[in-house]
C-alpha cells in the first residue's frame, strides 16, 4: 500500500496562509460570506495543485520503498532497483552496472554486491584433523555471477590447501561460459597445493598478482571470463607464522544489456535445460551450445528385469556437482527407469533440486534433523521410510549416495541378486560394492561372494528389513552414530551375510564430504575396480545360498595349494612375484585367535595397500580375493572353521604393524615374527 506523507512545513504554510487571509478582512464583516467563500476556494486549489504534486512523487515509490525527508532518497529494501538521488530531480532508473565489495582474510570472506552481502563464510579453520575448531571455509572461495541480472549463479569453496583442490578448481572454471562475472577470495591459506597449471589459469583470467600469492597471503579478484580483470588486490604475511592482514578490493563492473537467445530449441526436455543454464552455473557441457551433453536417456532394459518395479532412492544433500554426475551415470545404465529414482535432500538446497529437475527426477528436500553424523543418520532413516512409503506395493528398494559412479550393468546385477533376499534368510543386503576390490585385487566381473559385514556404497534391502527391524530401532538424532556402523553391529546384522561382488558395480569419486578429504579418498578409493562392461551375466548365482555357498568353498579349499611364505613382498623382503595361476586356488594362513582377532589381517592389508582401517569382507574369518590375477583365499586360524584345511606341518604366520624409529606417525613397518621373534 502506497501511504502520501505531507510535510511539517508544507502544514504550516498552509495555516499562515489562512490566518493571513482572516487577519486581513476581519474588519470587513459585511464582506464576510463573500471573503469566506473566496477563502475556501484558495485553500481548495492549493491543496489540489500540492495534493497533485505529493501524487506524482509517491507514484515513483516502488512497492518495498518509502519517501526519506531528511536525506532526500528513496530507500527500498532491494537496494539494487530503481534508486534516485533527489525529490526535487528526478533521474533515469537505472541497474547496469554492479558494484562489488570483496573481503578476504584469516577467518572471513564475503562478497556484497551494491552493499547487500550476498555471501559470506566465517571462522576459523585449525590444521588438525580432528578438531573441534574446524568450520571450513580455508582454500579460494569462487562465486560466479550473471553478466546481464548480476544475480549469483554459483558458489564453490577449493581447499588449495590439500592436494588436488586446485585441480577441481581448474575443471569448474573451465566449465563455467564466457562472459561471466567471477569472484575470487582467499580465506585462511590457500596456496600450499596450489600448483603451477592452476596459477596460469588465474593468470590467463587476467590476474598480475597470482605469480606471487604466497602462504598464508590473503588474495582477491573480480575478472569477467573472456574479458579480462576488473580488479585485483593482494597481501602479504609479515612471517611464516602470521596471516596477511585483511584485504578488501572494490570493483565496479557494467552489465550487459540483454541475455543472448538460448542456443538450444524448445521442447520439454530442452526447456529444463534453458532454465537450468539461465541460473545456474559450473556444469560445462550441460549447458554447451556447440555439443550439451544429454539429460534425457532411453537406455536399453537389462538382461535380467526383476527390477523393474524396484525404487532407488538417492540420498543428497549440498553437493549438486556430485549428483549432477551420479545422475549421469545412473540414468544411462541399462535398465534405468527415471519414474522409480527419487532424489532425498537433507536441506533445502536449491541448486540441488534444480539438478534433479534438470533430469526430470522428483526431489524431495526435508529439514535437518541432528548434528554431524547424527544428522546424516536420520537423512537415512527418512529417506527409507519415504521411498517405502511413496511405492508402497516395492518388496525392496535400492540406497545410492549422491557421491557414487554406477556400471552400465548395475540394475542387471541386482535384477539378477534380487531372488536370494527371498530365497535365504540367512541374507542381510545385497551391496554393490566389493571393500577389498582394488585394480590389483580383483578382476571377475561375473563372481560374487558372501561377507558378514554390510559395505553400502550402493546396496538393497528389503521392505521387511527395514520397517520390522531397522526403523524401530533406528539410533536417535541425538546418537552422533554412523548409520553403517550401526547396521554392521552384531545385535543388529543378527549373524546374516550380505551378497557382494569381486568387481564392484559402483565406484566412490567423492574427496570431500562429512568424513572425508582428498588424501583419504587418494589412499583408500582412487585406485578401486569398477566394472564398465554391460549385460554381465552373473555365474554361480544359486551358489551364494548359504548351504551351497559352503559347499563351494569346500570345493575351491580340497583343490588349492597352500602357501608357507607370506604374499605380500614387503614382508618377505624379497622381489618374488607369484606365476599368474589363474585356476588353482592358493590358500595362505595367517593367526587369528578369536572374532575379533584382526592383528595379522591388518598388518596384511596395509602391506597389499588394501583396505586396512578395520577388518571388512570376510567370511567366517576368510578372506577371498586376488593377486597377480590367482584367486587368493586367506583363512585366520584357528577360529575359522576353515582352518581345518590348514596342513598339520604349517603354522599360521603372525604378521603386525611395527612403528619405524624414523617416525612417531601412524606410518608403520610390517614384520614377519615368526621370521623375526
Amino acid at each position: 500500500m502506497k501511504i502520501l506523507r505531507t510535510s511539517k512545513a508544507t502544514l504550516f504554510s498552509l495555516q499562515a496562509f489562512s490566518d493571513y487571509v482572516g487577519k486581513f478582512h476581519r474588519h470587513r464583516r459585511k464582506l464576510w460570506p463573500f471573503l469566506g467563500l473566496w477563502k475556501l476556494a484558495v485553500v481548495v486549489i492549493l491543496v489540489y495543485f500540492l495534493g497533485s504534486s505529493l501524487l506524482i512523487s509517491s507514484a515513483l515509490v516502488g512497492p518495498n520503498e518509502t519517501q526519506s525527508n531528511s536525506k532526500g532518497v528513496l530507500e527500498s529494501d532491494e537496494p539494487s532497483v530503481g534508486r534516485l538521488v533527489s525529490q526535487l530531480k528526478l533521474q533515469e532508473l537505472t541497474d547496469t552496472t554492479l558494484n562489488i565489495r570483496v573481503i578476504s582474510s584469516k577467518d572471513l570472506v564475503s562478497v556484497s554486491v551494491d552493499n547487500t552481502v550476498i555471501y559470506e563464510i566465517k571462522g576459523y579453520q585449525s590444521y588438525e584433523p580432528k578438531s573441534e575448531a574446524n568450520t571450513g571455509g580455508r582454500g579460494i572461495h569462487v562465486l560466479v555471477l550473471h553478466q546481464v541480472t548480476g544475480a549469483l549463479m554459483s558458489s564453490r569453496v577449493f581447499d588449495t590447501y590439500s592436494p588436488r583442490e586446485d585441480e577441481a578448481m581448474a575443471l569448474f572454471v573451465n566449465m563455467v561460459q564466457d562472459n561471466r562475472i567471477f569472484v575470487f577470495a582467499i580465506k585462511d591459506e590457500g596456496t600450499f597445493h596450489l600448483k603451477p597449471p592452476s596459477r596460469r589459469l588465474l593468470l590467463s583470467m587476467g590476474s598480475t598478482e597470482m605469480s606471487r600469492v604466497g602462504w598464508r597471503d590473503m588474495w582477491a579478484m573480480v575478472a569477467v571470463k573472456g574479458a579480462g580483470k576488473i580488479a585485483e588486490g593482494y597481501a602479504k604475511s609479515p612471517d611464516f607464522e602470521s596471516w596477511a592482514k585483511r584485504l578488501e578490493v572494490s570493483a565496479e563492473v557494467k552489465l550487459l544489456a540483454e541475455p543472448a537467445p538460448p542456443c538450444w530449441p524448445s521442447s520439454p526436455t530442452e526447456d529444463r535445460r534453458i532454465d537450468f543454464c539461465d541460473r545456474i552455473e559450473g556444469y560445462g557441457s550441460i549447458c554447451s551450445c556447440d555439443n550439451p551433453a544429454p539429460i534425457a536417456f532411453n537406455p536399453p532394459p537389462p538382461i535380467n528385469n526383476q527390477i523393474a518395479n524396484v525404487p532407488v532412492a538417492i540420498i543428497a544433500s549440498n553437493r549438486p556437482h556430485y549428483l549432477c554426475r551420479m545422475l549421469q551415470s545412473l540414468l544411462s545404465a541399462h535398465g534405468a527407469n527415471p519414474d522409480n529414482i527419487v532424489v532425498f535432500i537433507d536441506g533445502f538446497f536449491e541448486e540441488t533440486l534444480s539438478v534433479a529437475k534438470l533430469f526430470g527426477l522428483r526431489g524431495i528436500q526435508h529439514a535437518p534433523v541432528g548434528s554431524k553424523t547424527g544428522r546424516i543418520s536420520q537423512h537415512y532413516k527418512i529417506s527409507l521410510s519415504a521411498i517405502f512409503s511413496m511405492f508402497p506395493l516395492a518388496t525392496h528398494a535400492i540406497v545410492l549416495e549422491e557421491d557414487l559412479d554406477v556400471s552400465p550393468d548395475f540394475f542387471s546385477y541386482f535384477g539378477q541378486t534380487l531372488g536370494l533376499l527371498a530365497a535365504d534368510p540367512s541374507l542381510y543386503c545385497v551391496s554393490a560394492w566389493n571393500d577389498l576390490g582394488y585394480e590389483y585385487t580383483s578382476m571377475d566381473p561375473t563372481l560374487l561372494y558372501r561377507v558378514e559385514t554390510m559395505p553400502g556404497l550402493g546396496w538393497m534391502l528389503s521392505r521387511d528389513l527395514f520397517y520390522t527391524e531397522l526403523e524401530p530401532q533406528w539410533p536417535p538424532p541425538d546418537k552422533t552414530w554412523d548409520w553403517d556402523m550401526w547396521m554392521r553391529l552384531g545385535e543388529i546384522r543378527q549373524g546374516r551375510e550380505c551378497i557382494i561382488p569381486d568387481v564392484s558395480r559402483t565406484f566412490h569419486f567423492g574427496a570431500s564430504g562429512v568424513n572425508m578429504n582428498s588424501y583419504f579418498h587418494d589412499k583408500y578409493f582412487s585406485k578401486r575396480s569398477f566394472n564398465t562392461i554391460p549385460d554381465v551375466d552373473m555365474i554361480g548365482v544359486e551358489a551364494m545360498v548359504q548351504e551351497q555357498y559352503e559347499g563351494l568353498l569346500e570345493y575351491e579349499l580340497s583343490r588349492g595349494r597352500v602357501l608357507l611364505e607370506c604374499p605380500c613382498n614387503e614382508i618377505n623382503g624379497t622381489s618374488h612375484i607369484y606365476i599368474k595361476e589363474k585356476e588353482i586356488p592358493h590358500i595362505f594362513f595367517i593367526q587369528m585367535k578369536h572374532s575379533k582377532d584382526f592383528n595379522s589381517w591388518l598388518a596384511l592389508a596395509k602391506c597389499l595397500h588394501i583396505w586396512d582401517l578395520d577388518a571388512r569382507g570376510y567370511h567366517h574369518g576368510l578372506w577371498r580375493l586376488f593377486i597377480n590375477e590367482t584367486p587368493f583365499y586367506i583363512i585366520g586360524a584357528p577360529f575359522s572353521p576353515y582352518s581345518a584345511y590348514m596342513p598339520p606341518e604349517v603354522t599360521p604366520l603372525k604378521l603386525r604393524i611395527k612403528k619405524t624409529k624414523k617416525s612417531k606417525s601412524s606410518a608403520a613397518k610390517l614384520k614377519n615374527i615368526n621370521k623375526n621373534p
